[in-house]
């Protein structure tokens, strides 16, 4: 079961049942199943808080991932700032919609196993999003 959720934030105009299909699309590309997945939108100070009590990072970010895997079932939890979402839509030349769903597919590969802070991974990283981001 995948859930949505919204704190501090107007939840997001994306259409759950769809982008929850999406979801389980990519994740069968990558052999897994989806289990227990819950997304939470927040806003920058939400998403700082969240990253300094639990990461022990003083920095903002887009997303935030908890991973609960086991075995070929992807679990976890998702903190998105929406905030960060829609300046870095910007920043990117992007429009805010598919910034937002490259950041929600963006967790959902790291779930699947996916890394993208060494050598080179973030470029694989990317080319992930852009295979996902086609399948929507």
């Amino acid at each position: 079961m995948i859930t949505y959720q919204a704190e501090n934030v107007k939840f997001p105009a994306i259409r759950r049942r769809d982008t929850t299909a999406w979801i389980r699309r990519v994740a069968q590309t990558y052999g897994k199943k989806v289990g227990e997945v819950g997304y939470l939108f927040v806003d920058d100070e939400k998403i700082l808080e969240v990253n300094r009590e639990y990461l022990g990072h003083d920095y903002y970010t887009d997303i935030i991932t908890f991973d609960y895997d086991e075995g070929d079932t992807i679990n976890g939890d998702l903190v998105i700032s929406l905030d960060t979402v829609r300046s870095n839509a910007a920043l990117f030349q992007k429009s805010y919609e598919e910034e937002l769903h490259r950041v929600i597919i963006h967790g959902i590969l790291h779930l699947c196993g996916l890394n993208d802070k060494g050598p080179g991974e973030r470029e694989l990283m990317e080319e992930a999003e852009n295979r996902a981001l086609a399948l929507r």
